[in-house]
């Protein structure tokens, strides 16, 4: 068969052709991963630090398995397990290195609350449990907070109606037009491309 034909064919199955004289690596990429003019698969940023970060999470994962080999070795220790003691802490070595060497390319910010949880033997979901109930709180005093000022304003509006109707009504009439208005600059800029205008439903 041709080879041309080949790296045709495997070029549409996605399939980078190896060159010749070997060494070459094939790569599955998808259809729609972009590429060059040479045909390297090119990562938007995105899709470039997921990768990244699923490597770092593989190398973690092996480097735990490493350390549990290594800590079953060294519990039953004796003359023959001098050999495979030796090979699992050059093993371990290369990852660790492999693991510092990904880790550069990952680009994730950990609170030092979650790294002395971990520290201090707790598991860091107490972490985001505190920030969520931390959150929830500080909601709770913003809620209490607007629904005070919406009761100010509803006693003030009112007192000001038994003293100034005329000018509350006025005032009424403004902030309804006022509300109109806001509403239809909104459905515009909420326009879709096809024509047609996402309107929140009002509550």
């Amino acid at each position: 068969m041709d080879p041309s034909s080949q790296n045709s064919s495997a070029a549409g199955n996605g399939i980078l052709p190896t060159p010749a004289g070997g060494g070459g690596v094939h790569v599955n990429t998808p259809a729609s991963t972009p590429t060059t003019n040479s045909g390297i698969a090119v990562l938007d940023p995105a899709e470039e630090q997921k990768q990244n970060l699923i490597q770092s999470i593989n190398s973690i994962q092996k480097t735990l398995g490493l350390l549990h080999q290594l800590y079953l070795t060294v519990s039953s220790f004796n003359v023959a397990s001098q050999l495979p003691l030796l090979q699992r802490l050059n093993s371990l070595v290369a990852e660790l290195h492999t693991m510092q060497k990904l880790a550069e390319n990952c680009n994730i910010q950990v609170p030092m609350e979650v790294v002395n949880l971990i520290d201090d033997g707790k598991n860091p979901d107490e972490f985001t449990k505190d920030v969520i109930n931390s959150c929830i709180a500080k909601n709770q005093i913003t809620k209490g907070k607007t629904d005070a000022f919406k009761s100010l304003r509803k006693y003030l509006l009112e007192e000001l109606e038994q003293a100034f109707p005329d000018e509350v009504e006025s005032f009424r009439e403004i902030r309804a037009s006022s509300a109109a208005e806001s509403k239809r600059l909104a459905q515009m800029q909420n326009a879709l491309a096809n024509g047609d205008v996402k309107v929140k439903t009002e509550l």
